[in-house]
């Protein structure tokens, strides 16, 4: 793994985010962006990271802005989408023919759907946990530039995640998609979690790096 920074540039100016790349054997770059409450060290990341990297991907992983001033919750979308847009320019340099895949997981995939909405090229979207609203208020769907989007995406959810609640919603919404599919974690939450079921965190985010491995074989 080779820690190391990047510059994103804001409307407020430029700053310098964390990252950690991982190198892989020829089976295209994943990035990855954490969540609204996380960073990029979380377990569930560097779980799935590092499950990645086992089946040949090499790896990005990056904080947003916010994070790295120590704040909690995040800024403006348009600072994470600048991110996005920076850290797909810094894994092309470093892989300049190599497939990209843009991974997430809930508000980092989210920003990155956005960041693909608004003209940033990738070869295919995954959501680990797409917040399509906040619990309980489904009137307030957050998906309306999805549509929009022509690279192939895939959601992969848990059955249980309040995020997604009703699931008929969901479904509406996949199907409003150009290229989209799902796939169901069985009985999981918003992190994957089962009841019943205690497992580690990065033993999880890696239980899904398969899942990403199929999509992208397939060509999305």
């Amino acid at each position: 793994m080779n820690p190391f920074r990047f510059d994103v540039t804001l409307p407020t100016g430029a700053v310098e985010v964390s990252a950690v790349w991982s190198e892989g054997t020829g089976r295209g770059t994943v990035l990855i962006a954490h969540g609204a409450g996380t960073g990029m060290d979380h377990p569930f990341l560097t779980g799935y990271a590092a499950a990645l990297g086992e089946l040949g991907f090499s790896t990005l992983r990056f904080n947003f802005p916010y994070v790295e001033l120590g704040r909690r919750m995040p800024g403006p979308a348009a600072h994470a989408i600048a991110t996005w847009n920076a850290a797909v320019a810094c894994a092309r340099d470093r892989g300049p023919q190599a497939p990209l895949w843009a991974t997430g997981k809930s508000y980092g995939g989210r920003m990155a759907s956005m960041a693909v909405a608004e003209g940033l090229a990738v070869d295919g979207l995954v959501y680990l946990g797409y917040p399509l609203h906040a619990p309980g208020k489904p009137e307030k769907p957050r998906a309306e530039h999805l549509p929009a989007i022509s690279v192939p995406q895939l959601f992969i959810e848990g059955t249980n995640d309040p995020f997604i609640q009703p699931l008929t919603q969901f479904e509406e919404v996949v199907e409003s998609c150009q290229d989209a599919r799902v796939v169901w974690i069985d009985g999981g939450g918003h992190t994957f979690e089962v009841k019943g079921r205690k497992r580690p965190a990065s033993d999880i985010g890696a239980s899904l790096a398969p899942l990403v491995a199929d999509f992208a074989g397939s060509g999305g």
